[in-house]
């Protein structure tokens, strides 16, 4: 894993563009600045929706050579992981509250040659993703309940995204401290001032004017909380 904390960097989550042209939704915000993309995998079971498949990644990643971050809200993501990165998959993000073992998971990601995230619902405390931060490429703090798109940001999940900050620092480590959950320009400042560097962003992307305005408003914000938190 890199050493030093990484770029600021903007993922749009593909659940929130228009699927009827979704490789029209995928040009523009590569085309407005978007740094990768989010996809939210859902199988019924661990979250009520049902989403995206390997077939749908696979055509997305037919469509832009972005890294793709993909988003496990799956029961035993163990058991997909190796579909997902073949149908092309950059980062496999799964949750520490799903049925598979955590090092198993990581384990097996990283030796199909992707990077792994671990993820934590809003009530999930910072301890029980502190084990493995050291081994992991990136740490997801959900921002909202997962299995909905349109939430609003749960604001008491930021002293999580602080205490992981100050953990990833301690350690050295070049992981993400990923944000999904109601990112928006207003939202974003508090999350990069705790120390956030990958911010899922949905509706404030798809949900109305220009997406690479959408973008660049939203990279503003980031930009500015991430200078509050270094003053």
């Amino acid at each position: 894993m890199p050493t030093g904390r990484r770029a600021l960097r903007l993922a749009p989550s593909l659940l929130s563009a228009d699927f009827g042209a979704l490789g029209a939704a995928v040009a523009e915000a590569e085309a407005g600045g978007a740094d990768a993309f989010h996809l939210d995998v859902m199988d019924g079971h661990f979250v009520p929706n049902l989403s995206f498949g390997p077939a749908l990644v696979a055509a997305v990643r037919a469509r832009t050579r972005l890294p793709l971050d993909v988003h496990l809200m799956i029961d035993e993501p163990l058991q997909y992981l190796e579909a997902f990165h073949r149908a092309g998959g950059s980062t496999l993000v799964f949750h520490l509250e799903s049925r598979s073992p955590p090092d198993a998971v990581i384990r097996a990601a990283h030796d199909l040659g992707a990077e792994v995230g671990a993820a934590i619902k809003p009530e999930t405390p910072f301890s029980a993703a502190e084990p493995y931060v050291e081994r992991v490429d990136q740490v997801l703090v959900m921002s909202v309940h997962p299995g909905f798109s349109g939430q609003k940001f749960l604001p008491e999940v930021l002293p999580k995204v602080a205490a992981a900050r100050a953990r990833l620092d301690a350690l050295g480590t070049g992981g993400d401290l990923s944000i999904d959950g109601g990112v928006t320009a207003e939202t974003a400042p508090a999350a990069a001032a705790a120390g956030a560097t990958f911010f899922v962003c949905g509706n404030s992307v798809f949900a109305g004017g220009p997406v690479g305005d959408n973008l660049r408003r939203l990279r503003a914000a980031v930009q500015e909380g991430a200078r509050g938190a270094v003053r």
